[in-house]
């Protein structure tokens, strides 16, 4: 039996949090023992511990944009040292051999010298396209091409952008995310979201899901589709996300931009829920507006998963999700004009029906749970 380490970024339930949940809850535990440390408390943990996983907190440091200046660089140079310390006398306390590490995002450096000192194989399992600043996207790319054994990307576009920066293209192996089709499905039951939110059941529901931040396109959603509100009169739109800790000045910013519009209430905020697999039913039509690439986003194989249309930017993995015309429809990055009228067309239209019947079907055939799994197992046995 191998015991395989995580170390991940942090104790949420967004995409790379749901994805390590998982791939340590569906892993052979005849054939795998997964230990996960986490640097944070947090809803994870508890999934984790609910399943009867390994679970310890240490709070070792992850890359954020507050170590960028010379103080920020000594504290987290010295707390990595310390931490990451405290994470091998854990694992000697608790008598427990490490065979494989296997570190889940960019912004979690620890692995570096865990595999020094543990003395064992370093997967480094990429879910980020960093395209600014290009200083750190450098330095990352370099740490991935000198250290990992193995850099596990979300798709083909993470593995382009991490060519192009520099790492070796047999270190990359490409292992599409897949999520439980049985949780996220057409036959959840989401109508009770109609009366806590108060929408009238011949409401058209067009929502995004997403971190609050400077790249997840909150500000293009609203500024591309709240003209439409204008057009239809049952037209609700949705934005559910939180901020990171330390951020929540940008949530206050959004509820302004919010309040400015003329239909405002027609606009519903919601911080992060624990249902989004209802959310992501409730919702006809997803948009993906992200103003950078994003590599896999889960919340597009969720709402696949439950048989949405999904409509957003053509660039990152969406572009391997979303068959334009078929499932959904993409338009070119940061084009808002283009967003509306793919999203008026298709309310029009009704497209959003087909589209995701058409969803559901091509969730099952390219991002199953199983297939997932099971291309883990083999790349952890050294078949892939």
């Amino acid at each position: 039996m191998k015991t395989i380490l995580y170390l991940h970024a942090g104790a949420e339930m967004y995409g790379a949090d749901k994805i390590l949940l998982e791939l340590v809850t569906g892993l052979d535990k005849t054939k795998f023992r997964p230990v996960v440390i986490l640097p944070t408390d947090g809803i994870l943990k508890k999934k984790l511990e609910e399943a009867k996983i390994q679970v310890y907190v240490i709070p070792y440091p992850i890359l954020r944009r507050k170590y960028f200046n010379p103080k920020g660089i000594i504290n987290y140079a010295s707390n990595y040292r310390n931490q990451s310390d405290a994470i091998v006398k854990y694992l000697n306390d608790n008598n427990i051999k490490v065979d494989l590490l296997h570190v889940n995002t960019l912004a979690v450096l620890e692995g570096i010298r865990l595999k020094k000192k543990l003395k064992v194989p370093l997967y480094w399992h990429i879910h980020e396209i960093i395209t600014h600043p290009q200083i750190i996207n450098k330095f990352l790319c370099r740490c991935v091409n000198w250290y990992a054994d193995k850099a596990i990307v979300v798709s083909g576009p993470v593995k382009q952008h991490l060519i192009d920066s520099g790492v070796k293209a047999e270190k990359i192996a490409v292992i599409h995310n897949g999520i439980d089709s049985n949780v996220f499905s057409p036959d959840v039951n989401s109508d009770y979201l109609y009366d806590e939110w108060k929408i009238p059941k011949n409401a058209i529901k067009v929502g995004m899901i997403g971190r609050v931040n400077n790249w997840k396109g909150q500000n293009d959603f609203l500024d591309a589709l709240a003209p439409l509100l204008n057009d239809f009169d049952n037209l609700y739109l949705f934005v559910v996300g939180s901020a990171f800790e330390g951020q929540e000045w940008r949530i206050q910013e959004l509820k302004q931009k919010i309040a400015s519009f003329s239909h405002s209430n027609r606009i519903i905020f919601s911080e992060f829920r624990k249902d989004n697999y209802a959310v992501e039913h409730f919702f006809d039509i997803l948009i993906l507006p992200s103003t950078s690439p994003d590599p896999l986003p889960t919340v597009v194989l969720e709402s696949m998963g439950c048989g949405r249309a999904v409509i957003g930017y053509a660039h990152g993995g969406i572009t391997e999700m979303v068959k334009d015309q078929y499932n959904g429809h993409l338009v070119s990055p940061l084009d808002k004009q283009s967003l509306r009228s793919a999203v008026n067309n298709c309310i029009i239209d009704k497209k959003y029906i087909e589209w995701g019947e058409n969803s559901r079907k091509r969730l099952l055939a390219n991002f199953s749970l199983i297939k997932f799994i099971n291309s883990f197992e083999k790349i952890y046995r050294g078949k892939m």
